[in-house]
């Protein structure tokens, strides 16, 4: 069978932690499995990297940072095929270029286009553990590009589709999937096995488990994701293809981001092609925008609400003042202290009534609701930022996700 193996910052964090990976990714070896391991940069490198483009210069170039942060991974991956060696087992080291990960050239937040694992295969084929810097790649032109934070997760999981791997295997500081984050809510459980659906919802929607886009590959090859602690051997959480009896629970999970800000432009003429003046040169700069509200038209006017990522924010609302002035609009406001709190769940196809029972918990607790967002298996709500942790716990409650047989009494 083939593996997969990735660990993250804190799994590599020092020189005895690099250790263990070795020893974790041997044991895989010996008992007759092929291993890939893909490793992130050391707990804290990126941060010390991106402070030490700042000192040079206030605005750094995006493919100049991309070079220096790059380096984080480069680094890791060398110490471990060393530490692999040490202990008695061949090992090889690989960087984005040499497995040749082929992206588009949109710097720190790269997407891979394709992956030549011909160089992994010979490694694996010589009996070596193939060791892989992730969080980057190269560009058509040779760049060096990187996909964003917890792209090594992304890196991970693409390999083990391109290599057609028996389960990529995400080693982090938790040990599994929680029903929401249990530094805010103690009885928050651990999951044993959520759809790629769900786990894709949680992972858009805040939950800092996986990249959001390592779990579109793993649902779109079918590569089964486990999400399991470095720091012992316990059975972590199975991220797979939805099966039948998830569909009784209701709720599976409560996720919250804190990441978003709110832009509202007043006075938008209401007419066809506005959305797509507006929403155009967002996109072009590569702004993600996430909810949108647009207000009913009251003499000919009216307002659009979105939200996008709070780092994208000044860029955004700089984008968009260009836009108003073209459309004639007559203001535009923004506000960073806002949450998107979700409740995510398959069930929710087949039960009615569970949006009122959120909006119900929330309203009780006090919290006001300032954007609504649906899909089938999600519910969102942007609300004050100062709420966040109070509606986490409400609706984690209110929804029985602590509950040991992990059925929702709603």
């Amino acid at each position: 069978m083939l593996y997969v193996q990735k660990f993250g910052g804190t799994s590599v964090a020092d020189v005895e932690r690099i250790r263990n990976v070795a020893r974790r990714a041997i044991k895989t070896k010996r008992a007759g499995h092929d291993v890939v391991v893909v490793v992130s940069a050391m707990a804290g490198e990126t941060n010390r990297l991106l402070k030490l483009s700042k000192s040079v210069t206030p605005e750094p170039s995006e493919r100049e940072s991309d070079v220096l942060v790059a380096t984080g991974e480069q680094v890791t991956s060398a110490l471990t095929a060393m530490a692999i060696q040490h202990e008695g087992e061949a090992a090889e080291s690989f960087l984005g270029h040499q497995v040749r990960i082929v992206t588009d050239s949109v710097f720190s937040k790269a997407r891979i286009q394709s992956i030549d694992c011909t160089e992994l295969t010979s490694a694996l084929k010589e009996g070596k553990i193939a060791v892989v810097a992730g969080f980057q790649g190269v560009d058509a032109e040779g760049n060096i590009t990187t996909l964003g934070r917890g792209g090594s997760d992304t890196t991970a999981v693409a390999i083990a589709a391109a290599m057609k791997a028996d389960a990529c295997e995400i080693y982090t500081d938790v040990d599994g999937v929680y029903t929401t984050d249990p530094n805010i809510c103690p009885s928050a459980r651990k999951l044993s096995r959520i759809s790629f659906e769900e786990m894709l919802e949680l992972a858009s929607l805040g939950a800092k488990v996986l990249q959001i886009r390592s779990v579109e590959f793993g649902m779109k090859y079918g590569v089964p994701i486990h999400v399991r602690t470095s720091f012992n051997d316990s059975e972590g959480t199975w991220v797979v293809e939805e099966e039948s009896e998830m569909e009784q629970v209701v709720v599976s999970g409560v996720a919250y981001n804190r990441d978003e800000a709110k832009i509202t432009i007043v006075g938008v003429p209401d007419h066809p092609g506005i959305a797509a003046a507006i929403f155009t040169p967002l996109s072009d700069a590569s702004i993600v925008v996430d909810m949108i509200i647009q207000n009913a038209s009251s003499d000919g006017r009216t307002d659009m609400t979105f939200t996008v990522p709070k780092g994208d924010f000044k860029r955004a609302v700089e984008t968009c003042r260009k836009t108003m002035e073209k459309l004639g609009c007559n203001d535009i406001r923004g506000d960073e202290n806002i949450a998107k709190i979700s409740i995510v769940g398959v069930g929710m196809r087949s039960h009615a009534g569970v949006a009122t029972k959120m909006f119900g918990i929330l309203s009780k607790e006090g919290v006001n609701i300032q954007m609504i967002s649906t899909s089938e298996i999600k519910i969102s709500c942007v609300v004050d930022a100062k709420y966040t942790e109070l509606a986490v716990r409400a609706l984690h409650d209110g929804f029985g996700l602590g509950d040991v047989d992990g059925v929702s009494k709603s």
